[in-house]
């Protein structure tokens, strides 16, 4: 077996895009802004918050949100620490 986890995995892609959407309502932010701070469409930004649809970012998407944010992207992906 290789140790991977299919339910961790989703869990892990929800608790990714919740924290996207902490940092973004902390940050004083709308969707909508966030999606015209990082380059990313509105539809991206929605799908990656809503906890029932989990969808992937890439790094490269995690690093954009990040910046728009104001934090680091290891904030976003430190789901072990809530």
């Amino acid at each position: 077996m290789d140790g991977y986890n299919e339910k961790e995995y989703q869990m892990f892609v929800i608790k990714v895009g919740l924290k996207v959407g902490y940092y973004r309502r902390l940050a004083n932010m709308t969707q909508e802004q966030l999606s015209e701070y990082s380059g990313m469409s509105l539809n991206f930004i929605s799908q990656l918050e809503g906890p029932s649809a989990p969808y992937v970012p890439s790094l490269k998407s995690l690093f954009k949100i990040s910046r728009a944010l104001g934090v680091p992207v290891s904030k976003l992906t430190d789901v072990d620490n809530d």
